[in-house]
């Protein structure tokens, strides 16, 4: 079954009502220009020097899933769900720093001259960077985009959960993904067959903390 999914009334709609969905109906397809649209969204989120580290592997074929079953610990929303997206951080992602820098020009968002002091800065710090420096912008620009993502799938009335508890070495050896990319987490879509639970927050005053340290 192929769904044509709508976006939520509003934003906390979403928001309250996202849930970790951990059984999907597996009858319900998603086009490829669903999951396109959705990726275009998600990749509005803001990244280190809008170097937009994140790459998507989409796998939505069931012989894949039932490859990647076991290598996701065996937990069976990798099967039910509609495909699996999972989130890669592209180690050597200032190759394409020319390539954003000069579109921006194009799209008169900034000045040539503004464009060539941002490349020339780039170039000449970015490189020196250890492979644990880039690793740490790419996972935290990585986490940025990933809960767009989450969001607005919810907009469309689809389901997700992120799961970082897979084997990222095997992840890597089945599905053939070369070094200058990072697994950082799979992110099983769908429909839910049967809704996430709820679950509680702490309160805003023990997780906030004004104009001095924190205390306990």
């Amino acid at each position: 079954m192929t769904i044509q999914t709508q976006q939520a009334a509003s934003y906390l709609d979403f928001v309250q009502s996202r849930r970790s969905v951990r059984v999907y109906d597996p009858t319900v397809q998603l086009s490829k220009l669903e999951i396109e649209e959705i990726i275009q969204e998600a990749a509005l989120a803001p990244s280190s020097a809008n170097l937009q580290p994140w790459r998507f592997l989409i796998i939505d074929q069931q012989e894949l899933k039932e490859q990647l079953h076991p290598i996701a610990n065996n937990q069976d929303q990798v099967l039910s769900a509609s495909a699996v997206i999972a989130v890669l951080g592209d180690l050597e992602c200032l190759e394409h720093v020319e390539e954003i820098y000069t579109a921006a020009v194009e799209k008169g968002f900034m000045p040539q001259a503004t464009k060539e002091s941002f490349v020339a800065r780039l170039n000449a710090m970015l490189p020196h960077m250890s492979e644990q420096q880039r690793k740490e912008m790419a996972l935290f620009d990585g986490g940025l985009v990933t809960m767009q993502l989450m969001l607005s799938a919810r907009a469309r009335g689809l389901d997700t959960v992120p799961m970082a508890g897979f084997d990222k070495t095997k992840f890597k050896e089945a599905f053939a993904i070369p070094d200058r990319y990072v697994p950082m987490l799979l992110l099983p879509i769908g429909k839910a067959l049967q809704e996430g639970h709820p679950t509680t927050r702490l309160p805003v005053e023990r997780i906030t903390f004004w104009n001095q340290a924190f205390q306990g």
